[in-house]
């Protein structure tokens, strides 16, 4: 059986807390902070979003399993913490911010398990510091087994080495400098990989790694390029996910959406049945994440 690029089921946590988590803010210079007295009415107008983007992927025929977060999670709406794969395996994943850490809990891991099979939990290298933050740190082209990193305080080059070498993923390794002169704390900020197209910002991957890149990504892909302004704009943090039809989407939020151009779109349209994209304004100001950062594939 040939694998598959993109899922007809997705998850998503419904969080319990939404604020500016002052333990990502170091790395992640897309969210801005928010003051204590204003959580409850980000909390209120985040849950709102959240729920016309939920509903807007399943009125177009995508499955959703959405469980409920918990306190002391305020990131738990981007359930980035582990991977499902096509032979019902799944894979945990070592976090960076402590309170990210609390987000793998027992009732969510249970859950998954009535499905999956844990195959690797890499949770104790959070004891020694190395990060690997799954689909967020690693931007899969599943049918052919190549893995895209951008190296950052989230995404350990040398654990992304290990892991891919393991599970018999070529590693695209590159360094990135996004506005403010840092790494771009997760790769599928910057890049998504389809079934036959990769959306992908040149500009912010550094210079030495640009061809290296560009040759890999056009090997098996039409490519559309992306600006660093785009990218800002998270036009880069879309993912494909399929209906029960087997229609292809690309899944994006409004502003990643808006900020394209007319031919970015129409190369797009060739590839997909539609972008879906939903207004998530909030959650991408505080939450520094976008569209994808809130989905993960059930294989």
């Amino acid at each position: 059986m040939s694998a598959k690029q993109s899922s007809n089921k997705i998850f998503m946590v419904e969080p319990r807390e939404f604020y500016s988590n002052p333990q990502t803010e170091g790395s992640n210079h897309y969210q801005m902070k928010s003051a204590n007295d204003e959580k409850q009415l980000i909390l209120d107008k985040a849950l709102i979003e959240f729920h016309n983007f939920k509903n807007n992927l399943e009125k177009n025929g995508v499955e959703i399993l959405c469980l409920k977060g918990i306190e002391g999670c305020p990131d738990h709406i981007f359930p980035n913490w582990f991977t499902t794969f096509e032979d019902k395996t799944m894979q945990i994943f070592p976090m960076n911010a402590e309170n990210r850490r609390k987000e793998k809990t027992p009732e969510m891991i249970n859950e998954l398990c009535e499905i999956y099979k844990i195959q690797n939990d890499y949770g104790y290298l959070e004891l020694e510091d190395i990060f690997l933050e799954s689909t967020s740190s690693m931007v899969f082209d599943r049918v052919n087994r190549i893995v895209y990193a951008g190296i950052s305080p989230r995404t350990n080059a040398v654990q992304s080495i290990i892991w891919c070498r393991n599970n018999n993923f070529e590693l695209v390794l590159f360094e990135t400098e996004g506005h403010t002169g840092s790494p771009i704390y997760h790769t599928d900020v910057l890049m998504y990989v389809g079934t036959d197209i990769i959306g992908i910002c040149f500009d912010v991957i550094k210079e030495e790694h640009v061809d290296y890149v560009r040759d890999k990504v056009n090997a098996h892909h039409e490519v559309v390029e992306l600006t660093s302004e785009q990218i800002q704009n998270f036009s880069g943090n879309a993912i494909e996910a399929k209906n029960e039809a087997g229609e292809l989407f690309l899944i994006i939020s409004s502003r990643g959406f808006n900020a394209l151009n007319d031919n970015q779109v129409n190369k797009l349209l060739k590839s997909y049945k539609e972008i879906i994209h939903s207004d998530i304004p909030t959650i991408e100001k505080y939450g520094g994440g976008s569209a994808r950062c809130m989905l993960t594939e059930l294989f």
